[in-house]
């Protein structure tokens, strides 16, 4: 049985930077409301989703090459014999030790482990990264990657180009083609965690977010891309992108590589 406060206000007032304290009832009602505005966001997305479809493409030569373990093969191999194709392009410091490399792309592609479902819809996923194979394979191997990643060094048009990018590819035989390209906080469907922490009453904790006054204080976004051994936001001298704090060899370390913060 829950107990509810005779007087909700005076609990609320006792609890500061948290959510004020009701009754089931009054909480439904909020909730219900809420609801309203979530379900239209969804239909929102269902929309954008299918204009996304609608989108013309561009065809390119599929048998360019890309680096992966087996050495060279054509940008047709990701495909794996499947039709569709989604690719993370992964940001790259070249000689840059493996807490200096992208702590945003790190992230990300840590959430892209498993593919297994978007094999069984027809789908394949792969990483690629404009990194120099032999650096790229010791980082992959460190991260216990299971995903493929290719080297796409020097490789020019849809199959390379920029970094940070979710893209998705088709192909009809031989022909290849780009059909949707996202980059900034487009790639956060990406993320699952971003959409759980969206769900807590503190979200994110990023000092962008809209809090309630008395809320804590948010950082920059490293609070969820980078931190130091103890787990505090950090670009300094010991961070490391969070996911590597869980593989055996993240120590402390004394430097970030060969760049500076990445926002």
């Amino acid at each position: 049985m829950t107990n509810t406060p005779s007087d909700p206000t005076a609990t609320a007032a006792a609890l500061p930077g948290r959510p004020p304290v009701t009754d089931l009832a009054t909480w439904q009602a909020a909730r219900d409301e809420l609801l309203v505005r979530e379900k239209a966001h969804t239909h929102e997305g269902d929309a954008i989703a299918a204009a996304r479809r609608r989108l013309p493409m561009v065809e390119f030569d599929g048998t360019v090459e890309v680096v992966g373990p087996d050495g060279p093969v054509p940008f047709l191999d990701l495909f794996e014999g499947r039709d569709e194709l989604v690719v993370y392009k992964h940001m790259w410091y070249d000689g840059a030790p493996h807490q200096g490399q992208c702590e945003g792309c790190t992230t990300t592609a840590w959430h892209l482990k498993d593919a297994v479902y978007l094999n069984a819809r027809g789908v394949s996923f792969a990483v690629v990264t404009t990194g120099p194979w032999d650096e790229v394979a010791d980082f992959v191997e460190f991260m216990g990657y299971t995903q493929p990643w290719y080297s796409v060094r020097d490789v020019a048009g849809p199959a390379g180009g920029d970094m940070g990018y979710l893209t998705s590819y088709l192909r009809d035989g031989d022909r290849v083609f780009l059909t949707y390209s996202t980059t900034g906080r487009g790639t956060e469907r990406a993320n699952g965690s971003l959409g759980l922490l969206d769900m807590t009453p503190y979200g994110r904790g990023e000092a962008w977010e809209d809090k309630p006054d008395g809320w804590p204080e948010g950082n920059v976004p490293c609070w969820s891309w980078r931190s130091d051994a103890d787990g505090n936001a950090s670009w300094g001298p010991t961070s490391r992108p969070v996911p590597q704090w869980t593989r055996p060899d993240a120590t402390p370390v004394q430097t970030l590589g060969r760049h500076g913060p990445h926002h």
